[in-house]
């Protein structure tokens, strides 16, 4: 039988998931190896630089760059709060009187004689960096953070929104074509993850954000909606950064997806846990999707099929989602898998694979580069 060595998205009662916090600098771990550790808990800090800014003071007091040493009323260190002086011209017994202020609140930083200028440098930037998942430090790394370990179910999406978050699960959805609108979501859902069925409404969007929820999953989202809420048009860029208060995370694709019954299902089983929760989304080298964690859920049944076991490779009968358009998002299962190259639209060379969509029963080809193995 033939292989394909395909990424998947992982959807699984029962998994070890590993996360690495690093601090963007060096600087202090505050915990060590074999720490049981909440979400909030801090595991590391560190201070970054803050914005360096420049005076001329040379110019502002009309002096050669050389001489702005004799007129500095601020020595290199001392501490300046915004509009403070830290430069005066004086002549014709005080007659004249021209200071060179700070424009921000820092720390004199450089002393130029060669530009005249003076370079006052913000306060620095605190930086923490917490768990992100209720673990165990699986491993400390000088200076830099930790690893972080637990067991539990793991569910990714095909894209997302926001950055990581933790809150309980908030399970509304009727069925896994249910549309999650405005109306469902209620000031008690604040701080939770609520989870809808087949699509989120732009309304919904907006509501959840008045409400102050964590999150919102659900198999599909309009991307007019998204970019009508986002006030832009997010491209190909790397997800997670925006300036939200709220993390989605979208299980199928865009538009309205029924989503997927063991997805379906393991959401449901959810319902009531806390769980951490990361919109992050990457297509393109370096593929990062968006995750829920539930560290403490316990299986109902182990899985007939083993992680491992999926991984190996692509085969008949497996279960798989396309990633790429005409089909983009839509569920399918492997029918064959042809061991000759074949010509594609691109005029290019390339493996394919026959599926039959889970939609209407209708058998597709596509590029096997262009699915990913739903795991379990």
């Amino acid at each position: 039988m033939a292989h394909a060595y395909t990424p998947g998205l992982k959807v699984t009662e029962e998994a070890f998931v590993e996360k690495l916090r690093r601090l963007p600098l060096l600087g202090e771990v505050l915990v060590k190896k074999g720490d049981k550790l909440m979400p909030d808990s801090i595991v590391a800090r560190t201070e970054l630089p803050g914005e360096p800014h420049t005076v001329n003071v040379a110019n502002i007091l009309g002096v050669e760059p050389e001489d702005i040493e004799h007129f500095m009323t601020k020595k290199l260190g001392d501490k300046v709060a915004k509009g403070e002086a830290i430069a005066r011209y004086r002549a014709f017994f005080g007659l004249i009187n021209r200071p060179a202020s700070s424009s921000v609140e820092g720390v004199i930083e450089l002393v130029s004689p060669v530009t005249g200028q003076v370079t006052i440098r913000e306060p620095n930037i605190p930086v923490e960096i917490d768990a992100y998942i209720e673990g165990e430090v699986k491993e400390v790394l000088e200076r830099e953070g930790v690893v972080m370990q637990c067991k539990g179910a793991f569910i990714q999406g095909i894209f997302g929104i926001g950055g990581e978050r933790t809150g309980t699960v908030r399970f509304l959805a009727e069925g896994p074509d249910w549309v999650l609108d405005a109306d469902a979501l209620k000031p008690e859902h604040k701080g939770c993850i609520v989870v809808g069925g087949s699509l989120i409404t732009g309304a919904a969007l907006q509501r959840a954000s008045e409400l102050d929820l964590a999150g919102l999953v659900a198999g599909g989202i309009i991307d007019q909606d998204l970019v009508q809420f986002l006030g832009y048009d997010i491209g190909v860029a790397i997800t997670g950064h925006e300036d939200i208060n709220i993390t989605v995370v979208i299980t199928e694709g865009f538009g309205r997806m029924t989503m997927a019954h063991k997805t379906y299902d393991l959401l449901k089983a959810l319902d009531g846990e806390l769980v951490s929760i990361n919109g992050a989304t990457q297509i393109r080298a370096g593929v990062m999707r968006p995750e829920i964690i539930a560290p403490n859920h316990k299986p109902r049944r182990r899985a007939d099929t083993t992680a491992e076991e999926i991984s190996e490779g692509l085969g008949s009968g497996t279960p798989i989602r396309i990633i790429r358009e005409p089909y983009f998002g839509m569920l399918a299962e492997v029918v064959d898998l042809p061991p000759e190259l074949q010509i594609i639209e691109t005029e290019a060379k390339v493996r394919i694979l026959t599926a039959r969509l889970l939609k209407d029963g209708s058998v597709v080809t596509v590029p096997r580069a262009n699915v990913e193995i739903i795991e379990g």
